[in-house]
């Protein structure tokens, strides 16, 4: 925690004015006329931002946790696939990703007339459902990763004793294993959090109206470049501090 006497450092107290003048001077020398008009637009983009980034993560998370396990421990069968999908994952661009699936499996589906007359065409016809998967995939491609280390950092001697314990398999991993890998992984799990916050941008160029296509469709109408930009810079830093802040307290815990 910063206590009083480190922020009157002088360093930190020249920083502060400086950036105390730098909001001044954008507050009166910039235009920001144009926000009460697309107010409404820019919080349903940040809804959306929000939304993207909760679903994949908790998603993706849910999708690493399998993936790392069978690297750890499992035989070569799911061993090998889970290694080799996180290994595509990682080593090909996000938007290499995001096109792929939706403009080559999104493609595809209307030439199934069995899908285009199902309940699932109106989904499946809009761009989110493929930035959901492919964020999804991205994440748990990476994290799946993350996991494997943090489940073979766990010390043997605990599994073993809870196995002379009688202690069942399932029972074992969901109350040893599992609470102990995910909290050795809770500081790379919040720097993965903020990489997805800030990938979200991406699924814009599949028409997916997130915030950042907000500030681009403000440049586009009002020829306004450099406000929508430092608004949209400022809402990432805030939602990446508050992630920061929320896994320091789970850490913490």
């Amino acid at each position: 925690m910063i206590t009083v006497k480190a922020l009157m450092q002088p360093h930190r107290i020249v920083m502060m004015l400086l950036f105390a003048a730098l909001i001044i001077w954008c507050a009166f020398s910039l235009r920001w006329d144009w926000i009460p008009q697309y107010a409404p637009l820019a919080l349903q983009g940040l809804w959306t931002t929000i939304w993207l980034l909760v679903v994949t993560t908790v998603l993706g998370f849910l999708f690493a946790v399998p993936l790392g396990l069978a690297q750890a421990i499992g035989p070569w069968y799911l061993a090998t696939p889970a290694r080799v999908f996180c290994t595509i994952i990682r080593g090909t661009p996000l938007l290499l990703q995001i096109w792929l699936l939706y403009y080559g499996l999104g493609s595809l589906f209307p030439q199934f007339p069995w899908i285009r007359s199902s309940e699932l065409w109106p989904y499946l016809r809009q761009a989110w459902p493929y930035a959901v998967l492919a964020l999804t995939l991205s994440f748990a491609g990476y994290e799946g990763e993350v996991m494997r280390g943090a489940f073979s950092s766990v010390a043997k001697g605990q599994l073993e004793a809870a196995k002379s314990f009688g202690m069942p398999r399932f029972t074992m991993f969901r109350r040893i294993w599992l609470p102990q890998a995910v909290r050795n992984v809770l500081p790379t799990l919040g720097g993965e959090t903020i990489l997805q916050l800030k990938a979200t941008p991406l699924v814009a160029t599949i028409t997916v109206v997130e915030i950042y296509a907000v500030s681009s469709r403000v440049r586009s109408d009002t020829f306004i470049v450099y406000e929508p930009l430092l608004l949209l810079a400022l809402v990432y830093m805030v939602l990446a501090g508050l992630i920061a802040l929320a896994f320091r307290r789970f850490e913490g815990v």
